[in-house]
């Protein structure tokens, strides 16, 4: 059965996004994948490692009405399934635990250069810009991917 969006456009069933730490891009990335196709499409993030969740990424989350503060960060090993159509990766390293544990599976895996926004040193400000511009960089690529669009008025 295919899995279609709000306008039609077509969704995989499940989808991984991961990222070094399962801090800042997989848990953003997530997020917005359910903001734009909510139950629609099974969603999950991962690190190759667990870290911290970083309060910069909730913050700039929270602008959009999006609360990550719940989340608990975990690692590839740690998940409950491991059943995907398509796995985003988000930093070199993600990629290639991704290609690894993917070997015998038919999954698609693709490779998203979002910068980390935590290499950036500056003023709190600046630091909080790094972090809107990969917020809105996976945003433009979800909605570019999938083809999200506004639903239609009724």
């Amino acid at each position: 059965m295919t899995v279609r969006g709000p306008n039609g456009e077509e969704l995989p069933d499940a989808v991984l996004f991961s990222c070094s730490l399962n801090a800042i891009r997989s848990p953003m990335a997530a997020a917005l994948m359910r903001h734009l196709f909510g139950s629609r499409v099974y969603i999950e993030s991962c690190g190759v490692r667990a870290g911290v969740l970083d309060p910069l990424a909730v913050e700039v989350m929270d602008e959009m009405g999006i609360d990550l503060s719940h989340l608990h960060p975990k690692s590839f090993e740690t998940l409950s399934d491991t059943s995907f159509d398509l796995i985003v990766t988000l930093s070199p390293q993600a990629r290639h635990k991704a290609m690894e544990m993917t070997r015998a599976m038919a999954v698609d895996v693709e490779y998203w250069t979002i910068p980390d926004p935590s290499a950036f040193d500056g003023s709190r400000e600046q630091r909080l810009a790094a972090y809107r511009a990969a917020r809105d960089a996976i945003f433009k690529r979800l909605k570019d991917r999938f083809a999200a669009r506004p639903a239609p008025e009724p």
